[in-house]
C-alpha cells in the first residue's frame, strides 16, 4: 500500500481523459461473444478492465494487445470471439474487485453450461447478488458460495424467461442479462418492478450491443423485450473518454485553476456527463467544445444534488460541496454504501479529517461549505474514487494531504498521479511508522 503526500494548489493545463471504463467492459464482452475478429481502440487498461479481459480469455476469446506503451496503438486490442465448442468444462475467473466483471460475466457463464468459479478480493462478494440468486433458484441453476466468502461457483444453463428485476438495485444485473439473453433460443423479457436508477448505464449497454448487431426493445425503461437466437457481429469500435474520470479534473479547475479535459464526446450517453450540469448548478461556467471541456476557477455555491442517476460522482461532488459557500445536500445515494467502500461513510470521515463540516445521512450527505480545508492525513478506504477525490481536495487545503493507500487509483485510472503532476501537482512518497 502506497502513501503519498500530495498538493495541487493551482492546477493548470490539459488532460487527455482516459478511455471510459464502463464502455470498455461492454465492448470487450460484446466483441468476445461475436463470431469473428473485432478491433477495439482506446480501451481502458485498468485493474477492472484487465479482470474482464482475463475473464473473456478464460471462456476462449483470443484477445491480443496491438501495441506497446510507446506507440499510438497502446490502448488497442484485437478480439477473436469465443468458439462455444472450445470452452473448457471447468473455469476459474478472478474478478479482482470489479463488480462489473462479476455481475456481467455470471449470465455469460450460464450460456455455456460450464462449471465456473468466480473469485475476487476486497468487498467484492459483500456486494449484493440476490437478483441472480433468485433467478438461479427459479431456473434450477446450481450455485454455491465459497466458505471463505470470496468465491461463487455456478453450474447450469440460463433459459429464456420473464425476469422481474427491482429498479433500485445495481443496473449491472440488468446489463448482465442483456448480454446473455439475446443468445438464448427463446424470447425473453425484463420487467423493471420499481423506478430504474442509473438508467444511463443501461443506455450505454444498449448502445454498445447495437454496435455489435444485437437489438433490444426498450419500453420506457419499464420493460425490455429481447428476441432470442440473435448473433453478435464483429465490429471495429472506438471507446470514448471517461466522464467519471474527467469529473475530478473539472472539479480541480473549478476549485482553483484552469483545466481542459480532452477526448470527451459531448453527446455521450455516459451518466457521469451530469458533472457538467452539477458544476453549472454550483456556479461554474465551463467552456464546452465537441471534444473538450474547460473549467476555470470560480466561486461556487452549495446545492441539492440527486445522486440516483450518477452515484459515482458523489465523492468528488462532496469535495465541491465542502469548498462552496452555503449548504450542499447529496440525496438518493444509499447504494454507495455497497461500493468498493461505504462511500458515504468514507467521504464523511475523511473530509472531516481535513476540516470539512460534513454530516452523514442514511442516504446522503449534508455539507456546510468552507473557503479552505486544513489538510492532513486521510485513508483511501482502498477505493479509487475516494483516493482521487481526496487528492483533488488539496487544491484548497492549507497544508498537504497525505493519502494512505493512494495506489487504489489503479482500479480505474492507473495514470491518475501522472496527470496530477502534469497539472502542477506535487507528490512525495510518505512512509508511516507502525
Amino acid at each position: 500500500m502506497k502513501n503519498l503526500e500530495v498538493s495541487l494548489p493551482c492546477p493548470q493545463g490539459e488532460v487527455l481523459v482516459p478511455p471510459s471504463k464502463s464502455i470498455s467492459h461492454r465492448a470487450v464482452i460484446c466483441a468476445s461473444l461475436a463470431q469473428g475478429n473485432s478491433v477495439l481502440q482506446n480501451v481502458a487498461f485498468s485493474d477492472d478492465i484487465s479482470a474482464t479481459i482475463l475473464g473473456m480469455r478464460a471462456f476462449g476469446a483470443n484477445i491480443r494487445y496491438l501495441g506497446n506503451y510507446m506507440d499510438d496503438k497502446a490502448n488497442d486490442i484485437s478480439v477473436e470471439g469465443i468458439k462455444p465448442e472450445n470452452i473448457p468444462e471447468n473455469l476459474v475467473i478472478d474478478c479482482k474487485e470489479s463488480g462489473s466483471t462479476l455481475r456481467f460475466l455470471i449470465p455469460v457463464a450460464l450460456l455455456f453450461g460450464s462449471h465456473v468459479t468466480f473469485t475476487g478480493s476486497g468487498r467484492l462478494f459483500s456486494r449484493p447478488l440476490d437478483v441472480y440468486y433468485d433467478i438461479f433458484e427459479k431456473q434450477g441453476i446450481h450455485y454455491q458460495l465459497g466458505e471463505d466468502g470470496l468465491s461463487l461457483t455456478v453450474l447450469g444453463k440460463l433459459k429464456a424467461d420473464i425476469f422481474e428485476i427491482p429498479g433500485n438495485v445495481s443496473s449491472q444485473f440488468i446489463s448482465g442479462l442483456l448480454f446473455a439473453l439475446p443468445c438464448l433460443e427463446g424470447d425473453s423479457e425484463i420487467i423493471i418492478k420499481s423506478p430504474l436508477e442509473s438508467r444511463s448505464y443501461i443506455d450505454l449497454t444498449l448502445e454498445v450491443l447495437s454496435k455489435f448487431g444485437i437489438k433490444i426493445k426498450n419500453q420506457n425503461y419499464e420493460r425490455f423485450l429481447i428476441s432470442g437466437s440473435q448473433s453478435y457481429k464483429p465490429a471495429d469500435y472506438i471507446v470514448e473518454g471517461d466522464f467519471s474520470q474527467a469529473a475530478f479534473w473539472l472539479a480541480a479547475g473549478v476549485l482553483g485553476g484552469d483545466v481542459t479535459c480532452l477526448n470527451l464526446n459531448i453527446n455521450s450517453k455516459q451518466p457521469d456527463k451530469y458533472i457538467i450540469d452539477i458544476i453549472k448548478k454550483m456556479g461554474a461556467k465551463p467552456i464546452i467544445g465537441s471534444s473538450f471541456i474547460r473549467a476555470k476557477a470560480c466561486r461556487t455555491v452549495g446545492s441539492v444534488i440527486d445522486a440516483s442517476q450518477c452515484p459515482d460522482l458523489v465523492p468528488i461532488v462532496a469535495v465541491l460541496g465542502a469548498l462552496s459557500s452555503g449548504t450542499t445536500q447529496i440525496t438518493n445515494a444509499e447504494r454507495l454504501r455497497l461500493k468498493e467502500s461505504d462511500r458515504l461513510k468514507a467521504m464523511s470521515s475523511e473530509l472531516g479529517q481535513l476540516g470539512a463540516k460534513i454530516r452523514e445521512l442514511p442516504d446522503g450527505l449534508i455539507i456546510e461549505g468552507r473557503d479552505m480545508l486544513e489538510g492532513g492525513v486521510v485513508y483511501s478506504w482502498n477505493d479509487h474514487r475516494i483516493a482521487m477525490a481526496l487528492a483533488i481536495s488539496s487544491v484548497r487545503c492549507k497544508m498537504p494531504v497525505i493519502i494512505k493507500g493512494s495506489d487504489a487509483v489503479n482500479k480505474s485510472y492507473p495514470g491518475f498521479w501522472k496527470d496530477f503532476v502534469k497539472l502542477g501537482g506535487q507528490i512525495d512518497e510518505f512512509f508511516f511508522r507502525s
